[in-house]
């Protein structure tokens, strides 16, 4: 739950960012960056969690994250050179062949298969592979293209028919569990937004900017609904607490653009500025 509480959407928030017109602002550019190095940082913390859940022993638990480092050491340094050194040769143009895009999925599907049978979740291992794939041909951009179409328009969807067949809301069938679904929502708001916002106030930005990049931080959708449905599977995540946490990143997805839009009107962006002297014109 709190890797589900921590996580952000940089799918999601990257989109908001590029239609708000914050794509080259400040604002977007730290918001995207941390998002980035908070996603990294919970996938991690995720493949700990997973190799600790499926573990039968402490000892297990500890070769399964210990196999899982030396599968990342050697994917960082020993495969990811050799794509690189791979691609210049076959694609010193930059074009992507049949064959290159089969090398891709073939990296892909192996990674994820490995992860699985080290212990750790298969997304993962497909996680890492994206990490590893040269950026100097930008060969990511070229390869996500190719496979955009088919993911967002049958994949993606799927998946959320997926989560919601799994959201049963009727089981929230009591006060009580209400009264907790709400203090889910306002814990992971204090601690995304007002985390965020707090740390980005010390560095010294103003308090517009702060709370906004807080809000942006606070935006939750697709990955936190791929981190639930993982918990749900792993039998970590009761029912109940699986339908309250996606009510959670609902809300705090859908709360992301008025918020935003808030901030920009009612707080200032320099609360001590100084009144910019007029000089009269010269009669």
């Amino acid at each position: 739950m709190g890797i589900a509480m921590s996580i952000t959407a940089f799918p999601v928030l990257a989109r908001i960012v590029h239609e708000k017109g914050l794509s080259k602002h400040p604002i977007g550019i730290v918001s995207l960056t941390c998002a980035a190095a908070d996603d990294v940082t919970a996938w991690c913390i995720l493949a700990a969690v997973i190799a600790i859940v499926k573990a039968s022993t402490i000892l297990s638990a500890l070769l399964t994250i210990v196999l899982a480092a030396a599968y990342l050491l050697f994917m960082l340094y020993v495969i990811k050179p050799s794509l690189k050194k791979l691609f210049n040769l076959k694609a010193p143009n930059g074009e992507v062949s049949r064959s290159m895009t089969g090398i891709i999925f073939l990296v892909l599907l192996l990674s994820s298969y490995i992860c699985e049978i080290i212990g750790i979740h298969a997304l993962f291992g497909a996680f890492i592979a994206g990490v590893i794939m040269p950026e100097e041909l930008n060969l990511k951009k070229i390869i996500s293209e190719k496979i955009e179409d088919v993911a967002l328009v049958l994949l993606l969807p799927l998946f959320f028919v997926f989560t919601g067949l799994r959201t049963h809301i009727n089981l929230l069938n009591t006060p009580h569990l209400w009264i907790v679904c709400f203090c889910i929502i306002v814990l992971a708001v204090l601690g995304k937004l007002a985390g965020s916002a707090l740390a980005a106030r010390i560095t010294g930005l103003s308090w517009q900017r702060s709370l906004s990049i807080g809000v942006l931080m606070n935006t939750r959708g697709l990955m936190e609904l791929v981190v639930l449905n993982i918990g749900y599977d792993l039998g970590v995540l009761s029912p109940e607490i699986f339908t309250m946490m996606v009510i959670m990143a609902l809300v705090t997805t859908f709360m992301t653009g008025p918020f935003l839009n808030f901030i920009t009107r009612n707080v200032p962006e320099q609360e001590h500025a100084k009144p910019e002297k007029t000089v009269n014109p010269i009669a």
